[in-house]
C-alpha cells in the first residue's frame, strides 16, 4: 500500500484560460484526476486583468466548493524573498534584459525567459516543496487541447516533474472544452496571457486597442520603455508585433482586419505553459 509520504503528487498547470478552466471543471466532475490545480501568476501588473478577474470571481469559488486546491504562485527571489513579477521586471530602472520574446527587426522573436522564470520553475519549485523529487517525480498536467496538438513539448520540465497531458487523451479540442464549461453553468474565460506579449496575434492587439485603450496605450508606453533602453545601450529597436513598426503604427485606431487574424498560428507561443 502507498503510503502518504511515497505517493504521487497530482497536480495541473493553470494557467486561468479556456483549456485550463474546463480541466478543472473535469476534475471536479471526477472525469479526471488532479486534486491540486497551480496557478503560477506572473503579476497582477502584467496578467491579462480580465484573467485576474476570472480566476477571483469565477475559478477559484468554483474550485473551494468542489474540493479542489487553487494556488496562486509568485516568483519569490531565492535570496532577497523579494517577490517579482514580469512588468516590474521589464521596467525596473537597472534592468538590461528583456526577458520576453520581443519582435527583431526582421520579426523574428528574440530570446524569451518569462516562461522558464515565472511559470515552469515556480510550479517546479512549487512541487518540490510540496514533496516531489527525481525518484517520486510529480505528474503535471497541462491544458493543451488535440487543436493545439503541435504545442505538447515533453522536453519543458523540471527532473522531478512528469509532463501530462488529459485533454489530448480525452479527445478534447477548444470548442470542446467551452462546452464543457458551459454545461458546468459557468462563463468562458477570456484568453489568457501577459497583456503585453509579443506572442500576441493581430486581432488581439486590435481588439485591445478598440475595447480596452487605456491597456493598449500602457503596452505602448512598455515597447517605448524598452526602446528608450536600447538606445542607450547602443542596440536596434524592438517590438511587440511581428510587423517591425512601433505598435502604434502596427495597429492603427480605427481599423478592422479584413479576415480574422486571430486564426493563424503564426507566432504562437509553443510552450503549452502559457495562454491556455
Amino acid at each position: 500500500m502507498t503510503t502518504p509520504s511515497t505517493k504521487t503528487l497530482r497536480s495541473f498547470s493553470f494557467g486561468g484560460g479556456v483549456q485550463s478552466m474546463a480541466a478543472l471543471v473535469l476534475a471536479a466532475e471526477g472525469e479526471i484526476d488532479y486534486p491540486v490545480f497551480l496557478f503560477s501568476n506572473v503579476g497582477d501588473d502584467s496578467e491579462n486583468p480580465a484573467t485576474i478577474a476570472y480566476v477571483d470571481a469565477i475559478a477559484r469559488p468554483y474550485a473551494e466548493a468542489h474540493g479542489i486546491e487553487l494556488a496562486t504562485l509568485h516568483r519569490v527571489m531565492v535570496r532577497s524573498k523579494e517577490t517579482r513579477t514580469l512588468y516590474g521586471e521589464l521596467t525596473r530602472e537597472e534592468s538590461r534584459s528583456l526577458g520576453i520574446p520581443v519582435r527583431m527587426a526582421n520579426g523574428a522573436p528574440g530570446t524569451r525567459a518569462c516562461t522558464m522564470n515565472y511559470k515552469i520553475k515556480v510550479i517546479g519549485r512549487e512541487l518540490k516543496r510540496r514533496g516531489a523529487t527525481a525518484e517520486n517525480p510529480a505528474t503535471l498536467g497541462v491544458g493543451i487541447s488535440v487543436d493545439e496538438i503541435d504545442r505538447a513539448n515533453n522536453r519543458r520540465c523540471e527532473p522531478h516533474e512528469v509532463i501530462d497531458y488529459p485533454l489530448l487523451q480525452l479527445g478534447l479540442r477548444r470548442m470542446d472544452c467551452m462546452r464543457v464549461i458551459r454545461q458546468a453553468g459557468l462563463p468562458v474565460p477570456p484568453k489568457s496571457s501577459c497583456w503585453f506579449c509579443p506572442f500576441r496575434r493581430p486581432e488581439t492587439w486590435h481588439e485591445m486597442r478598440r475595447s480596452e485603450p487605456e491597456l493598449f496605450e500602457k503596452a505602448c508606453q512598455l515597447e517605448d520603455t524598452l526602446n528608450a533602453r536600447r538606445e542607450r545601450l547602443g542596440k536596434d529597436h524592438v517590438y511587440l508585433t511581428r510587423f517591425g513598426q512601433p505598435l502604434r503604427e502596427a495597429i492603427p485606431d480605427g481599423v478592422d482586419p479584413l479576415f480574422d487574424l486571430d486564426d493563424l498560428t503564426d507566432g504562437l507561443c509553443d510552450s503549452g505553459w502559457c495562454m491556455t
